[in-house]
């Protein structure tokens, strides 16, 4: 297979629950999935369907009751968590994209995003540096001495995707990225979310019920009821 194909996100046989006896609820049933590098896909189900379980599954941020998660050819879960230090795993490889940007108040949008890498460890001049080249990349680096409350949704946005961007993920997950935008706007995000997805050799998975973007995706899984449905729909 070729080295650009090979698969960044791999789960197997991944099931989760929450609570035991009658008040046990099964968020995820069995769950494959795989996604490569380049790809850009979307997690779409009713609410409850387990969307939103499977997103965090997959960002370390909880752990399934039984499977397997592989995660940029690293095996994280087998049944249980193989690496203790998991707030690491999410800096270095994982990038996150909420429906609301998220951003610190208190910090103009450079400083959003170098706060990120002051936190992994580099110096507050490779941050500052890293973030203006970031800022600049998206398009909004005029902005980037503004403060959130006066970045417009679009520019705020891209700002917390130069802050999801800012150590080289390989992983992007995105959660309703666009439901706060307009027509225009989403669109001009997810065609940036592609873009990204294949000149930083990343992956994009997106939570979504936005059917205005569903063409800007390579495949669409449809859960319901945590189960993920055999046929996966792929984009033309």
């Amino acid at each position: 297979m070729d080295d650009a194909r090979q698969p960044l996100i791999e789960i197997a046989g991944v099931s989760k629950h929450f609570g035991e006896g009658e008040a046990r609820v099964d968020a995820l049933r069995d769950i494959g999935l795989t996604v490569r590098r380049g790809e850009v896909v979307a997690l779409l189900g009713p609410s409850g369907s387990g969307k939103t379980t499977l997103l965090n599954v997959i960002g370390c941020i909880i752990a399934p009751t039984v499977g397997r998660v592989t995660l940029d050819g690293e095996l994280v879960y087998d049944n249980r968590a193989l690496r203790g230090d998991l707030r690491r795993l999410r800096l270095d490889k994982i990038g996150f994209i909420f429906q609301f940007h998220n951003l610190l108040p208190f910090l103009n949008a450079c400083d959003n995003v170098a706060l990120v890498l002051t936190l992994a460890g580099r110096s507050s001049a490779e941050a500052q540096e890293r973030a203006v080249e970031l800022l600049d990349y998206l398009e909004v680096g005029h902005r980037k001495d503004a403060m959130p409350a006066l970045l417009s949704g679009g520019e705020a946005q891209r700002v917390a995707i130069a802050r999801a961007l800012a150590n080289s993920p390989r992983i992007i997950l995105a959660d309703e990225p666009t439901a706060a935008l307009d027509s225009k706007r989403a669109g001009i995000v997810m065609d940036l979310l592609r873009k990204l997805a294949a000149e930083q050799d990343a992956c994009i998975v997106a939570v979504t019920h936005d059917e205005k973007i569903y063409d800007r995706f390579d495949r669409l899984f449809h859960l319901r009821d945590g189960v993920l449905e055999d046929q996966e729909e792929e984009v033309s």
